[in-house]
């Protein structure tokens, strides 16, 4: 009787766990608060579980194998490659890459179809008594960046690899990702290392099996290899811990000094005393130092996938322009992983994600990591904030005419475009300004909580009560415009949906400066160069004189945009024109700035020869405002309230 009941019992626990696998998850169902434990994880991938084995030996010419066994029952079967990827924000999934799909059941060949409508989707009928398909496919990584950058671009050189495992996984259409459990494999390069937040099985000098997770988490859990690599610890409890891991392209690139090993160590301890607690057991800071990549970063759960220029260690414009990389991307585990928008909680990577929350998941953390936390950790200095402040503030002000026709918030809902858009003409068009622009509006409503208290709460308390919580690992808990709006009237009451709507639905000619100015500062333009935008000068190789005749150009002095309204537009410059000569001197970018200086005090028009396409042309710019670059100035009719913001918890 005892092994009756044993079987009974058993059977059912078959059947609950294959439904896991057959039924689709509602929307709503994905939207409730959930955790993923890992003794859960692994008893349900003892039944029917899909195998990866991903063999990156020849990632140092881009190339990578895959192979899928795939639980199936026989009959028509419809397989999805990931779309729409967590943080891109977009339908942003490489299958372009996707190269020499196979699917064998058997050991005989099954015949697939692409979907007519979904090129994601690829149809095939599984053959009788079949209970597994076998899948085969190679993943090529572009030589350069193919979109938005993220998983669109390059993701190996010679010497280092980013695996992303949403590059080599089907899986079935209709399927919550939370339920479907994946055992992973990869194999490496001879002698490369590597670092991920993924918990690890077992590892060989041939390959590396990782614990059983569901689909969601792997994906989650991107990996980064080398040949040159080095791991740097931060902090480590009981509870928890912290780590920065690093590839790069040589070994002298990896030479991170004590100084700013002490100020990430900081970034962890003054985001401990932001948020009060902390939704991770384990974080990895997976950063790629390679020139042959596009710069970015990308938020996970327990990780993040950072890439930046090979010297950024060794480089101080480097620095200053990318010091905020890796603060920015660890607030996104509180806002962005841990507390994520509706409409962008999603069952699966086939769902459309609606991004009209965006400026507070990409706004605010804008404001947290770039701003607060990376000034709190001394990072960056205090006139490198100010200076970082005033490009910000001056960029959104000054070179945005597109404003006058498209709200911030359309700029958040269309972000999926905005984010693939070409650079020329995005003066006009706007771009992905949720980021900079929310910097500014969350800066005012900071300003406005420490005004009402009179001192006593900021937004830190609005911080600690929407994204504390429950300490631990793996959570999600979606919000919606009303839950931002009630906790921020527990912090301090105020019209804060009105205040809101107003700047993320009116349209004008002028940035929302509120915040500035009630911190006790003000933008002004001098011929100083700004600190922040010289750094993006040296890295970017590109002249900036936006400020002044509303113009950017690339290094060989082609136009890459300009700005409607000042005096290059005006006078019939636009994006593709190459400047040959200025003033009758062959162009560069010293010849530049200096025949703009003088023209402050010249009697004559300054003269550009322009050539576009077979045809040149001299252009005359009347213009007399020499260099024009802006900076911060003090109000000493206020209080300075950007120093309270920035002055360290801890």
């Amino acid at each position: 009787m005892r092994d009756i009941k044993a079987w009974r019992k058993a059977s059912l626990c078959i059947v609950a766990l294959f439904s896991l696998l057959v039924l689709p998850t509602s929307a709503a169902q994905r939207l409730a608060a959930h955790t993923v434990d890992a003794k859960a994880e692994q008893a349900r991938s003892a039944i029917r579980a899909f195998t990866l084995s991903v063999d990156a030996t020849d990632a140092p010419r881009g190339v990578f194998h895959a192979r899928l066994t795939i639980p199936v029952s026989p009959g028509p079967l419809t397989l999805v490659y990931p779309k729409w990827i967590p943080g891109e924000h977009g339908p942003t999934g490489p299958i372009l890459q996707l190269m020499g799909l196979k699917l064998t059941a058997q050991g005989k060949p099954v015949s697939w179809q692409r979907d007519s409508v979904e090129m994601y989707a690829f149809h095939c009928v599984v053959p009788p008594r079949a209970a597994t398909l076998d899948v085969s496919l190679d993943y090529l990584s572009p030589v350069t960046s193919a979109g938005n950058g993220y998983g669109n671009g390059a993701n190996a050189t010679a010497q280092l690899a980013v695996v992303l495992w949403n590059h080599f996984v089907l899986y079935p259409q209709g399927h919550a990702t939370d339920n479907l459990i994946y055992r992973a494999s990869l194999r490496l390069p001879m002698g490369w290392k590597y670092g991920t937040a993924l918990p690890i099985s077992k590892e060989t000098s041939q390959s590396i099996n990782f614990e059983p997770v569901s689909l969601t988490r792997l994906i989650d859990s991107p990996l980064i290899a080398g040949a040159f690599f080095r791991s740097v610890p931060l902090a480590s409890d009981k509870d928890s811990s912290a780590q920065i891991d690093i590839v790069a392209d040589s070994e002298a690139a990896l030479a991170m000094s004590p100084d700013l090993i002490a100020h990430y160590k900081q970034v962890v301890a003054e985001a401990g005393a932001l948020f009060g607690a902390r939704h991770y057991l384990h974080y990895h800071w997976l950063l790629t130092l390679s020139d042959a990549m596009d710069f970015n970063g990308l938020e996970h759960h327990e990780s993040s996938d950072n890439r930046a220029p090979e010297r950024i260690l060794l480089d101080e414009a480097a620095r200053l322009r990318f010091v905020t990389l890796l603060p920015h991307e660890y607030v996104h585990l509180w806002n962005g992983k841990y507390r994520r928008p509706a409409g962008l909680a999603t069952s699966d990577y086939q769902q459309p994600m609606q991004g009209n929350l965006l400026w507070v998941y990409e706004g605010l953390t804008r404001y947290l990591g770039d701003f607060v936390l990376t000034s709190r950790a001394r990072l960056r200095n205090v006139e490198e904030t100010h200076e970082y402040v005033a490009w910000v503030a001056a960029n959104l002000d000054n070179n945005r005419p597109g404003r006058a026709w498209r709200p911030l918030a359309d700029t958040a809902i269309a972000a999926q475009l905005l984010y693939g858009a070409p650079g020329e003409w995005a003066a006009f068009r706007r771009a992905a300004d949720f980021y900079d622009e929310g910097l500014l509006i969350w800066l005012e409503a900071d300003a406005i909580i420490r005004e009402r208290s009179g001192g006593r709460r900021s937004l830190d308390d609005f911080c600690r009560s929407f994204h504390g919580g429950q300490v631990g690992p793996y959570i999600v808990k979606p919000y919606t415009f009303d839950d931002v709006v009630a906790t921020l009237n527990t912090v301090a009451p105020y019209d804060w949906r009105g205040f809101f709507n107003a700047r993320l639905n009116s349209t004008g000619l002028h940035a929302p400066l509120g915040g500035i100015e009630a911190s006790g500062w003000r933008v002004v333009y001098t011929d100083s160069p700004n600190l922040y935008l010289t750094a993006r000068e040296h890295t970017s190789r590109a002249t900036d004189l936006s400020f002044s005749l509303g113009l950017w150009l690339r290094e060989d002095g082609t136009v890459s945009d300009v700005v409607q309204g000042l005096p290059a537009y005006n006078e019939g410059i636009s994006p593709g024109m190459k400047v040959i000569t200025v003033n009758g001197r062959k162009w560069s970018p010293e010849v530049m700035h200096e025949e703009l200086k003088a023209a402050k005090t010249s009697t004559r028009p300054l003269e550009l020869l322009v050539e576009k396409g077979a045809y040149q042309k001299t252009v005359r710019i009347n213009y007399k405002g020499g260099e024009r670059y802006p900076h911060l100035e003090r109000n000493s009719a206020r209080p300075d309230l950007i120093e309270q913001i920035i002055k360290p918890l801890t």
